[in-house]
């Protein structure tokens, strides 16, 4: 049975990354995938209840990072629809690209350590629809963005879930991953940052043309400013939601949503429906890209037949014994996460080693933290913020390959090795 598991994920995998070459939507190949997948392990499994108690088990979870996107997509939208992005847009004054560069991948470093890296891609590919007139410009940015959140979500417990997952399984603390992290979490960044600023210098801003503000409604600058603001405020209070209740993510982000949608209503009750409308959440919702939620569906559901059927937990025993070096085995987690979605590699990691053979904060633990979150900028399907750009830019698979991966792969590799000589160094 795993054989034939293994044979549907990679062909399917093999079909999202030539979604152009063949001609059929990435979405239709994630969903026919996962559906083959659960109906061969179904049929395959000696019970059929416990598949199902699996099946329920999965689409908890993934549910929850689902409606955390379409709560975080609908703000975005929202913000977008009563110009808010020109708070910032009108603000950043450089005409250059090299430099735009620079300033995009600082902020997004910094926001996704306080965020997490998904949020802070949605509203940073957003933004740049805002700045970059040019689709390759923009395309460049989206790759660098999605490279500097998941460099940024690695070093602090609430910006990438992997990192939260070790950080609530006691398997590293704040203070100690913060300080740990941060240098080879910024050398992954300033590596491929400092390339492309290369390759993009000379070359001026080509911003949009004023224009696409037709069809929306004039917004007043207080109604700008609150929208952009309270949007996020909503998304930075999320994690610290999360922190205070311990309720998951997704709640904290739909109870924001209600209260945006309550303050916008509030705020437009005295117009007429006709100018109100494209400025409500209600209408918000309508817009939000909903093959890109459920490409997210099709891939969560299809990555979890392989931890049900441990084929996950099968590979990483198997790395333990062929390849037996700690540190190159967790170098090779973090290329895998590139392909295989990061959460469920980590959760085999956790029950592979014990926290009794390896205590809180060791080597392994951090390093972990370190290569699962940053290793999936490798492919733009190895992570969620790559996965949430594919479907905000429609960047094609192939082309994030040729452009992107090389300064993804050598950012992961020099923050890894820096990380590996700096521990040898003070311990």
């Amino acid at each position: 049975m795993n054989t034939i598991l293994i044979l549907i994920f990679v062909l399917a995998y093999a079909a999202i990354a030539l979604e152009h070459p063949l001609k059929v939507n990435k979405t239709a190949t994630a969903l026919l995938g996962a559906g083959l997948l659960w109906t061969v392990y179904a049929l395959a499994a000696p019970n059929a209840d416990v598949v199902g108690q699996e099946l329920g088990e999965s689409l908890m979870s993934t549910a929850q990072i689902v409606f955390f996107l379409m709560g975080a997509m609908a703000i975005v939208e929202v913000v977008d629809a009563h110009n808010g992005f020109e708070v910032i847009t009108a603000k950043i004054k450089t005409t250059q690209l090299s430099r735009l560069m620079w300033l995009v991948g600082f902020v997004t470093f910094f926001l996704s350590s306080i965020l997490d890296n998904l949020t802070t891609t949605i509203v940073m590919v957003s933004l740049m629809k805002k700045l970059l007139d040019k689709r390759e410009d923009r395309l460049f940015f989206a790759g660098m963005i999605v490279i500097a959140a998941n460099a940024g979500g690695a070093w602090t417990p609430i910006g990438d879930v992997t990192t939260t997952m070790l950080w609530i399984g006691g398997q590293v603390t704040t203070a100690a991953i913060m300080k740990g992290l941060f240098i080879p979490s910024m050398i992954n960044l300033l590596v491929p940052l400092s390339v492309t600023a290369w390759m993009l210098r000379g070359r001026l801003v080509q911003a949009p043309v004023r224009s696409d503000n037709a069809g929306k409604i004039e917004t007043s600058v207080f109604e700008r400013q609150l929208m952009f603001f309270l949007g996020l405020g909503i998304l930075v209070a999320v994690p610290a939601f999360k922190t205070i209740t311990h309720l998951p993510p997704f709640l904290g982000i739909l109870f924001g949503l209600g209260i945006l949608w309550l303050v916008g209503d509030l705020i437009h009750r005295e117009k007429e429906d006709e100018h109100k409308e494209h400025l409500t959440l209600a209408s918000a919702l309508t817009r939000i890209d909903m093959s890109s939620v459920l490409f997210f569906v099709g891939i969560l559901l299809a990555v979890a037949t392989l931890e049900h059927t441990h084929i996950l937990t099968d590979v990483a025993k198997w790395l333990d014994t062929t390849v037996g070096r700690l540190d190159v085995i967790v170098i090779l987690i973090g290329l895998v996460s590139a392909v295989v979605d990061n959460v469920p590699l980590v959760a085999a990691s956790m029950g592979m080693y014990s926290l009794a053979q390896y205590p809180p904060d060791s080597f392994l633990w951090e390093f972990i933290a370190y290569c699962a979150g940053t290793g999936g900028s490798i492919l733009i399907i190895g992570s969620a913020a790559g996965v949430a750009a594919m479907g905000l830019e429609k960047i094609d698979f192939i082309w994030y390959m040729k452009k992107i991966s090389a300064l993804a792969l050598l950012g992961y590799l020099s923050g890894a090795i820096f990380y590996i000589v700096e521990f040898q160094l003070t311990h």
